[in-house]
Order: structure tokens, then C-alpha cells, then sequence
């Protein structure tokens, strides 16, 4: 039998499982109504010059809000393309790289200075690297973009009150996370982290582990918003399934015709993958939830570890203390 963390140990199993989901029977938790609009709405979304942020932003600027497109690469062609695909002129681009804590800084002074706050936040950026690679700080990059640059950028946004709290709509922050957060059997507290070497073959791994880590923060971070049973954000989390993107585009050159074959073959298009984060960033029917996590469109309750208080707890303080030794405060 074929246990846990077999699931996702390499990309093979991974791209299986995956597409293996997909056939699997789903009950909606809805859709999108035409009332369901964004009017108004100021919308922040990392990694959104390409794949499913690309299409995230597109789908969004139609719905009328207000889109601010935090990228690293495609300053302003991308923009462009999110304005006359949606036919809005509310489109801006930010520049961000989340693999360097200072521009991370830069970007929240940015959002300040010219959007003041914004009503929904979408950390969207992920990466899978080919082998293990350190940052100008000395942090390993897939561990910074995946999870901690996602912790810092939150709670720098809360630290400098950068969600409008209106009174009505609660201010919403989406995790674009993966069921791969369920394959690690266990947390790496001891040497937690501190830069490992791998390889192709241990980089789909370490990017469930990863997962597991941003969306166990999601869950502790609700828990910290809303305390006293009374919800003041709104936390989600989601994992859209297998997308047919370039998150894979570091694969040894002589897989990527198969991968790419398979992909498309296989995999949904980012304009079908990004219904569940749309969904969660516009729909009345999560209105006033504190937490919620969907598979596809699909709701699931998470990893038993990622939910537990204790892992929580003891995540934001070895995180706290990891961070206070790169003289980063938050």
C-alpha cells in the first residue's frame, strides 16, 4: 500500500497523484454569483505575472476591483495584458522579490505610500527549485519564497495596518497552498530552518514540506486574528490542483517535452485552476468565516498536523526566532 509520503516524494509521483485527483468525485461548495463583485475592492497578488496569478488577476479586475500585481519579473507588459483581457484600467504593477527580505520592506512602503491599505491580500508565489539555493541572506530560497517570505509580508502588512477593516466585509488573506502540505509525516523543529543541500529528486518534497509550513501559519494565523470566537479576517487556504504552468520549468531539460506533453494533456489551464482562489476572494458565501480550505472547488478540512494549536504555536516562535537572527523584525 502506498503510504503518505509516497504521494509526492518526486515529481513522477507527484504529477500522478495529481492528475489522479482530478478523476476523483468532488461536491462544490458553490459559485460565483453575478452579484458577487469586487467593485470597490483593492486586491494584492504575488506572483501574478504569469500561470495561475496571471489568471487570478485577470478574473479579478473583471469583477472590478482594483488589482495590484507584486511581481518580479513582467513590469508593465504583464499589467497590460491583465487590462485589456479584462477591460479594466485599474491594474498596477509592484515590483517584489519575496527571496530578499528587503524588497519585501520596499513593497510594503510601496503599498502604503500609494494604495494606503487594500481589502484582500493573495500570497499566490511559490517556487520549485532543481536543487538547493541561498538567498543574499543565507536562507535556502524554496524555504524563503514558500513560507517565510508569506510570514513576514503578512504580518508586516498587519504591523502597519494595511487591511481596511470597513465594519462590513472582513479583510480577506488566501493562501495558494497544495495537498502536498499533507505529505511530511512530521515537523524538522530541531534543525529548523538551517540551509540543506538536495537534488531534482528531493525538491518536490521539501516543496510539501514547505506547503505544509504556509499552511499550518494560515491556520495559526486566524487563530491570532479572530481570538474570543470573534472574526475580524478572514484566513484562507487552497490548493487548485494540478495547473498547467512553468512552476516545473527548472526540470532536467530532457524531461521537459514529457512534462510538457502531460501538462497539458492532463492538467487544467490556470484560467480553469484559479476558480477556487477567485472564488475565495469574491464570494458572499464565505462572507464572515474566519478560516476555510478548499481542494479545487471542493471543501476539505486540512492536515491534522497543520491545524493542531501546539504546531502552530511552536511554528510563529521558532519562526520569530529564525528571523530575529537575520535581524528582520515584524
Amino acid at each position: 500500500m502506498t503510504n503518505r509520503k509516497q504521494k509526492y516524494n518526486n515529481p513522477f509521483t507527484a504529477t500522478y497523484k495529481g492528475i489522479s485527483d482530478l478523476f476523483k468525485k468532488q461536491e462544490r461548495v458553490g459559485t460565483l454569483n453575478p452579484d458577487n463583485r469586487l467593485d470597490g475592492k483593492k486586491v494584492l497578488i504575488t506572483g501574478s505575472s504569469s500561470g495561475l496569478g496571471l489568471a487570478t488577476a485577470k478574473d479579478l479586475a473583471r469583477l472590478g476591483a482594483e488589482v495590484i500585481m507584486a511581481v518580479r519579473s513582467g513590469i508593465p507588459e504583464k499589467g497590460e495584458e491583465v487590462k485589456k483581457a479584462s477591460g479594466s484600467e485599474k491594474v498596477h504593477m509592484l515590483h517584489v522579490d519575496l527571496s530578499d527580505f528587503d524588497s519585501i520592506k520596499s513593497l510594503i512602503k510601496e503599498v502604503k505610500s500609494q494604495f494606503e491599505k487594500v481589502d484582500i491580500l493573495i500570497c499566490n508565489a511559490a517556487v520549485v527549485s532543481k536543487e538547493a539555493r541561498k538567498t543574499r541572506h543565507g536562507v535556502e530560497e524554496m524555504f524563503s519564497v514558500n513560507y517565510l517570505a508569506k510570514f513576514v509580508f503578512v504580518n508586516l502588512m498587519l504591523k502597519e495596518d494595511l487591511f481596511i477593516k470597513d465594519g462590513n466585509d472582513l479583510p480577506r488573506i488566501i493562501f495558494v497552498s497544495s495537498e502536498s502540505h499533507r505529505n511530511p509525516d512530521e515537523f524538522e523543529w530541531d534543525d529548523f530552518g538551517k540551509f540543506k543541500e538536495y537534488g531534482m529528486g528531493k525538491s518536490v518534497e521539501r516543496y510539501g514540506y514547505y506547503k505544509l509550513l504556509m499552511t499550518t501559519f494560515s491556520q495559526e494565523l486566524s487563530r491570532r486574528l479572530n481570538p474570543n470566537q470573534k472574526t475580524e479576517y478572514s484566513v484562507f487556504a487552497l490548493c487548485p490542483g494540478p495547473v498547467n504552468s512553468n512552476i516545473a520549468r527548472e526540470a532536467p531539460a530532457i524531461f521537459q517535452p514529457l512534462m510538457k506533453l502531460v501538462f497539458r494533456a492532463f492538467f487544467r489551464s490556470p484560467e480553469q485552476a484559479c476558480e477556487p482562489v477567485v472564488y475565495l476572494a469574491a464570494s458572499k458565501d464565505v462572507e464572515g468565516k474566519a478560516t476555510d480550505y478548499l481542494f479545487l472547488m471542493s471543501r476539505k478540512p486540512v492536515d491534522e498536523k497543520a491545524v493542531d494549536p501546539k504546531n502552530g504555536g511552536r511554528l510563529w516562535k521558532v519562526t520569530e526566532e529564525l528571523l530575529k537572527n537575520y535581524k528582520i523584525e515584524i
